[in-house]
């Protein structure tokens, strides 16, 4: 519920704070003292348009700041989360600043925040219903889902059932759609992977397969520069088998050397650890030269040899070129390709499934849609009955209101058509129809839009009847400005009782000129209008006992000093219980 109200320097308001209880809250006051002001200012803390010609002549700025209590689950609170803003303690602040000269700023939960954020949050916690405030009546989706708030658990079942059926027909179409609509393109793409893979196919890379080639290439291009440095160094290290003149080698150094330690190891132990090492030489140097005999005879100085590996690396690296920067890369993107590969590869069965599968829930749409209508049906007769005598007891006694439940018939052309009961109809996510609350003002009037066919009053007082049949309590705040527009006598006393009635289930705040309706307020507010003669002001004031008296007879009387509207006034505040209990 709305806690709290300020308004500061907006039109006649100069500084009121208005404390708002559960209940039903009436606002009332002289005409001219700023009453609408009221309303205006909390329609601009809901994210309306802002006029700066609003601000208070002499001001800067105006400002309008609320505070509504919020549980951490609802929805306001959760849309103020997302924009950054604080919700402390399940209290929400919101701001609205008017500037004279450069616009309007909002804040949200203590966050600057666009104006659409702070609608978007006001739409969570107060439905205003005032003439040009009517958006529920306006917009043709919400005729509908009044319907199905009225209508139920059994409407809200058929609803439901409706839904997952339109969502598995949609998704069959999507399908069907994937698989031949865009089969030329599918067509190219898997063409395009059927190649690739026979390419990689064919020259069937092995993993690192690029570097084995590029060191193979190296040792054939150079082959006999290798064996000439092997050989060499075999000869060096052991000598020439063949006897040929050479030079010593180091073999035989290191046996003459070791055989000189040999003759002197007797006068020094040290000398034996030397001769020791000079035998490991010998060792490693024998092992070197054999090793380097046998890598020299291992050299292929094959040219037919080295152009195969030339080619075939030629090969890899074109290949690389074209999908990937390594064999690993190439054969990780053919096995993604292969599957791609497959997924394309669409065959006629699959076609005929997809097929199948939309004919089929093509054929549940039509039927939980059938069932959908008959409930919206039987619940817009119902809907239409209660709110037609709800409204006649809001001084429009021979008006009817009109649920009607208007198929969605295609026109030629249209796509996504389905046969329903022998028309075509265009099923949306909500169902296969559309719906229009009517009203016939006059007996013998044709019924019409509700908006074109009741005046501000009217469609306040409408709106308040369709709140109490049909409201699913959405919203936790409930505004009426004009409600009692050509309301007099005992209708009077019907369009407090029902405002009263809806009050028991949420908050409600109601604008008023009469005096009737005022006596049934759980919380009674006054604008009063203050002038020294030159500049005109308004505050806002709670009024009990006594006071709201007053305030009642001069609403019903014009004056507050008349000793018979002062009894009236009491009478009606005695008698508002018993009043509401005979038209609730």
């Amino acid at each position: 519920m709305l806690r709290s109200l300020r308004i500061s320097q907006l039109g006649v308001i100069d500084d009121a704070e208005l404390e708002l209880s559960p209940g039903l809250n009436v606002i009332t006051g002289e005409t001219g003292a700023g009453k609408t002001m009221v309303v205006s200012g909390l329609g601009l803390l809901l994210g309306s348009r802002a006029d700066a010609g609003l601000v208070r002549v002499g001001a800067r700025a105006a400002v309008v700041e609320g505070v509504a209590e919020v549980g951490e689950g609802h929805q306001a609170s959760q849309r103020v989360i997302e924009a950054g803003g604080e919700v402390d303690d399940g209290s929400l602040i919101l701001v609205r600043t008017i500037n004279a000269e450069r616009g309007s700023k909002a804040h949200v939960g203590g966050r600057a925040a666009p104006i659409g954020v702070l609608a978007e949050v006001g739409q969570h916690l107060v439905a205003v219903h005032g003439q040009a405030d009517q958006w529920r009546l306006r917009d043709p989706e919400q005729h509908r889902m009044m319907l199905d708030s009225a209508g139920g658990t059994v409407l809200a079942k058929a609803r439901t059932a409706y839904q997952g059926a339109f969502s598995s027909w949609t998704r069959a179409q999507k399908t069907l759609l994937d698989l031949t609509t865009s089969g030329a393109e599918r067509a190219r793409e898997a063409q395009m992977l059927r190649t690739a893979l026979d390419e990689i196919g064919a020259i069937n890379p092995a993993e690192g397969e690029e570097d084995d080639l590029q060191a193979d290439e190296a040792r054939l291009g150079h082959a006999t520069g290798l064996r000439s440095a092997a050989q060499a160094t075999q000869v060096a290290l052991g000598g020439d088998d063949d006897g040929g003149p050479q030079d010593t080698s180091v073999l035989e150094l290191l046996a003459q050397a070791a055989h000189e330690l040999t003759q002197v190891s007797e006068h020094d132990p040290a000398i034996e650890g030397f001769r020791e090492r000079l035998n490991e030489i010998s060792y490693l140097s024998s092992d070197l030269a054999t090793e380097m005999a046998s890598y020299a005879n291992s050299i292929d100085a094959d040219p037919g040899r080295l152009a195969q590996v030339q080619q075939r690396r030629s090969t890899i690296t074109a290949m690389l070129r074209n999908y990937g920067d390594s064999t690993a890369e190439v054969l990780k993107w053919a096995q993604a390709s292969a599957l791609r590969l497959a997924d394309l590869d669409t065959s006629s069965e699959r076609i005929e499934a997809a097929q199948a599968e939309v004919k089929e829930s093509a054929a549940a749409v039509v039927k939980h849609g059938k069932s959908l209508r008959r409930a919206r049906e039987k619940g817009a007769a119902e809907l239409s009955a209660n709110v037609t005598s709800e409204v006649r007891h809001l001084a429009m006694g021979s008006a009817t209101v009109e649920v009607v439940v208007i198929p969605r018939t295609a026109k030629s052309g249209d796509d996504g058509a389905l046969e329903v009961a022998g028309a075509r109809c265009i099923p949306r996510p909500h169902g296969l129809e559309d719906v229009e609350i009517r009203l016939a003002a006059n007996p013998g009037a044709p019924a019409r839009s509700v908006t074109k066919a009741a005046s501000g009053g009217e469609l306040s007082r409408v709106m308040l009847a369709l709140e109490l049949v049909a409201s699913a309590n959405d919203v936790p705040t409930y505004v009426f400005d004009e409600v009692d527009a050509g309301v007099g006598g005992s209708a009077a006393l019907d369009l407090g009782a029902r405002l009263a009635k809806l009050a028991q289930t949420a908050q409600v705040l109601v604008v008023t000129h009469l005096g009737q309706v005022a006596a049934f307020a759980d919380h009674h507010l006054v604008v009063q209008k203050d002038s020294d003669g030159q500049v005109t002001s308004s505050d806002v004031h709670a009024v009990t006992g006594n006071d709201r008296v007053v305030e009642i007879a001069r609403m019903l009387g014009g004056v507050t000093d008349s000793a018979a509207a002062l009894e009236h006034a009491r009478e009606l505040l005695a008698d508002n219980s018993r009043t509401f209990a005979s038209h609730g």
